[in-house]
Parts: C-alpha cells; sequence; structure tokens
C-alpha cells in the first residue's frame, strides 16, 4: 500500500476517533442525561462515568498530540474493552459501536507500537 495513504488513513481515524471520544468524553462530564441513566444502570456510581469521560477526553487529545498517540489509543483500547463487557454483560445490545471504536483504536495502537517506550525488552 502506498505509504502516502497509509499516512493520511491513519490520520482520519485518529481525527475520527478523537472527534467521536472527545464529544463522548464531554457528554459524560457535562452529565447528560443519558449519560447519567447508562452508568446507574451499570450500578457502580456515577463517578465511574467522571473517570470514563477524563479518560476518553484526554485520550481523544493523546491521539491528536505527537509522541502520545500510543497512550492515548492504548487507553481507548481498554476502555472500549470495558465498554463492550459492560454492553454485553449489563446494558444489553449495542455493543457494535464501541467494539468497532475499540478496533479502530486497536489499529492505532498498532501503527504507533514504536512509541511504547518498553518495547525492546521483551526480547
Amino acid at each position: 500500500m502506498n505509504s502516502t495513504v497509509k499516512k493520511y488513513g491513519l490520520m482520519a481515524i485518529r481525527i475520527i476517533l478523537a472527534l467521536a471520544f472527545f464529544g463522548a468524553g464531554a457528554a459524560k462530564l457535562a452529565g447528560v442525561e443519558m449519560m447519567v441513566a447508562t452508568y446507574e444502570t451499570i450500578g457502580i456510581g456515577q463517578w465511574f462515568r467522571y473517570l470514563t469521560g477524563i479518560i476518553e477526553a484526554g485520550s481523544a487529545i493523546l491521539l491528536l498530540v505527537p509522541r502520545t498517540q500510543f497512550w492515548g489509543a492504548a487507553l481507548l483500547v481498554c476502555t472500549m474493552i470495558g465498554a463492550v463487557l459492560a454492553h454485553l454483560l449489563i446494558l444489553g445490545p449495542g455493543a457494535m459501536p464501541a467494539a468497532i471504536l475499540g478496533l479502530l483504536s486497536a489499529v492505532v495502537l498498532y501503527a504507533y507500537r514504536d512509541q511504547f517506550p518498553f518495547r525492546n525488552a521483551w526480547y
């Protein structure tokens, strides 16, 4: 595949993810009624909504800042694993958007794997 296509394709994925997660994180932090109800159903407490909102909004920013994309994507992959599990085990149908966002985050994580500081310690 052409390196220009890879470069701009990855940039597009990062921008889409950043917009999606910044919006979702902001909605959680602002206390949008649907988000409050969702976290009430999960049953852990509203503090978890705030934590998730901070992680999502912060990770969205990390995706756009040079040399921090790995960490933003890693946080989002973990967050989306939790979101998929929450949908499958507690909330019911609707896990597909979280799964797709998680997979796109995994693509970014893989693409920026060279930013992982301990990458050479495993072998």
